[in-house]
């Protein structure tokens, strides 16, 4: 595995239960005790203002959930009681939250629209990626899954151009392999200049089979640039400042520490989809 930066390693410490855009507030003796495999999700900043970027964007942030403010309780509390899932398994304000106001989707009549919002470069997505890829293979027919990158910041950027790019080509089946070239083998991905983050993303897509010419046609092409602009859209319809996030309808938000694990969640989104179905 590369050795990463130190200060690119010392701005991945602290790491939680999902990727949070604000940095949770860590004492040193803290960040000085965080796993040393948190040091193997980078993504490469470019300057010290790029780390103290970086760190915003990786760091975790369990406050948002579990010390809801004002607004959070004004949102739980704006959801009408008919929109809400039946007494029992899953609380609303607990394990999902409603999205105020609602957001259009692009479901076609008799679909359900569930959004999972990632960073290639999060380890919390990382781990949560089998969960998804075992869940979209015996989702309800009904259920249109589609996932978005986070665009936080020019690391998460450079990491949604590939990610889209991939998309563009047709091998949405490459995101995996995309997880585990910056998981675990150390590769982020990403380099200190445009140039050079898309010879190493070239390279990665070249491995994979990919032509040369067919990735450079798609990474700077209409399509991975409208999706870009379209998810940059997204990021600010929901306020997103956590991933991995799911977005269920446009009405509902829940991720992995509100349902109470990988598992969890994948029941909470099976329920709501089909609570939805079912108005």
């Amino acid at each position: 595995m590369k050795k990463l930066p130190l200060l690119l390693a010392l701005a991945l410490t602290g790491l939680a239960t999902a990727c949070s855009q604000k940095p949770a507030a860590t004492t040193a003796p803290e960040a000085a005790t965080a796993p040393a495999a948190a040091a193997a999700t980078p993504a490469a900043p470019t300057s010290a203002d790029e780390v103290n970027k970086t760190a915003a964007a990786t760091q975790e942030s369990v406050g948002a959930d579990d010390n809801p403010g004002d607004a959070s309780l004004e949102r739980v509390a704006a959801m009408p009681e008919n929109a809400q899932l039946p007494a029992g398994r899953w609380k609303s304000g607990v394990n999902y939250k409603p999205v105020v106001p609602a957001q259009p989707t692009s479901a076609e009549p008799g679909q359900v629209e569930v959004v999972e919002i990632l960073w290639l470069g999060c380890p919390h997505c990382y781990e949560l990626e089998p969960y998804v890829e075992a869940w979209r293979k015996k989702k309800a027919p009904y259920v249109k899954f589609v996932q978005e990158h986070v665009m936080w910041g020019p690391a998460h950027r450079a990491h949604g151009r590939l990610f889209y790019t991939l998309e563009a080509l047709g091998r949405d089946d490459l995101v995996v392999k995309a997880f585990d070239e910056i998981h675990r083998r150390g590769n982020v991905l990403v380099a200190a200049s445009d140039e050079q983050t898309m010879q190493m993303q070239m390279a990665f897509a070249k491995a994979n089979g990919i032509s040369e010419a067919d990735f450079r046609r798609e990474y700077n092409g209409f399509a991975v640039n409208t999706r870009l602009q379209r998810a940059e859209e997204l990021m600010r319809r929901y306020k997103v400042e956590s991933v991995p996030l799911v977005i269920i309808n446009g009405k509902y938000e829940t991720d992995v520490g509100m349902a109470g694990g990988h598992e969890q969640l994948i029941s909470v989104i099976n329920d709501l989809a089909a609570a939805e179905k079912s108005r």
